[in-house]
């Protein structure tokens, strides 16, 4: 087997707990460090593109398997050494037994729906949890006009616009009122961040649907993707999301999505 690893440089003993993976994989898996880790090693290393590899094991978040996510479309075996973790699927105090696991084929692969998002006729990178669309001055609302299939469904003033994924139903769009949403439901979330009309709610519509949003008052604001990329959206641009033909694979030991939301989310 080819295992890529990827880890957040900011962990505390971050180099010990790389070292110890390696002594497991070692002899058992051909190993590739990214690029910077293997700097701070001193090994040689690849960037996460140019890697060969069947699983990459991500160390650290949630933020670290999106920062991959955003590079290249590799199989994950997330090693939470984060606070949430709500991506990741192995604890940071069983690692020997998790990768002997992977090593051994002992898991299924989860395939999590992904948003295709395109500026105009540029494709950008593909989201896993969202886009968030905000105003580019802090106490400025946006006017947004959102479309889906070609058909008005959001007119609405507000500080910013999520659209966002069943994974990303968990993370920044539950802030704002959106709902719990089973990552097994084909359907994506448009969720108004501080609206002023109070009657409007998160709309969840079709993954099918093609979603297209435009300015209503002409003014300049911010796309973020995952949190991981930021992208300035002049007054004439058009933004169309739709469901990626690529989505994200993660190694998984079990199936249990609720029994995961109880324990992370506290609900």
């Amino acid at each position: 087997m080819k295992i890529g690893i990827l880890a957040n440089p900011k962990l505390r003993d971050i180099d010990q707990t790389v070292r110890e993976i390696m002594s497991v994989l070692e002899g058992r898996a051909s190993i590739t460090l990214d690029a910077d880790l293997g700097k701070s090693l001193g090994i040689q290393g690849k960037p996460l593109e140019k890697m060969e590899i069947d699983v990459l094991i991500t160390i650290g978040g949630d933020g670290t398997i999106l920062y991959a996510l955003q590079r290249y479309n590799h199989v994950i075996a997330g090693i939470n050494a984060g606070q949430l973790g709500f991506l990741t699927e192995i604890p940071r105090d069983n690692i020997v037994e998790m990768l002997g696991r992977v090593l051994s084929g002992q898991y299924t692969i989860e395939e999590r729906m992904r948003l295709k998002v395109v500026h105009n006729t540029s494709r950008l990178a593909d989201c896993v949890n969202e886009a968030v669309l905000h105003t580019s001055h802090v106490s400025k609302m946006h006017h947004f006009d959102v479309l889906v299939d070609g058909k008005p469904a959001l007119n609405v003033r507000a500080d910013g616009l999520i659209i966002a994924t069943p994974t990303g139903s968990t993370s920044y769009a539950m802030s704002v009122g959106s709902p719990i949403i089973d990552p097994r439901v084909g359907a994506f979330v448009l969720a108004p961040i501080a609206p002023f009309n109070l009657a409007i709610r998160p709309l969840v519509i079709p993954a099918n649907s093609m979603v297209e949003v435009r300015h209503a008052d002409k003014k300049e604001c911010m796309m973020v993707l995952d949190g991981q990329e930021e992208i300035s959206i002049a007054p004439d641009d058009v933004l169309k999301l739709s469901r990626s033909e690529n989505p994200a694979r993660f190694v998984r030991f079990q199936e249990d999505f609720y029994d995961k939301a109880w324990k992370k989310l506290r609900m």
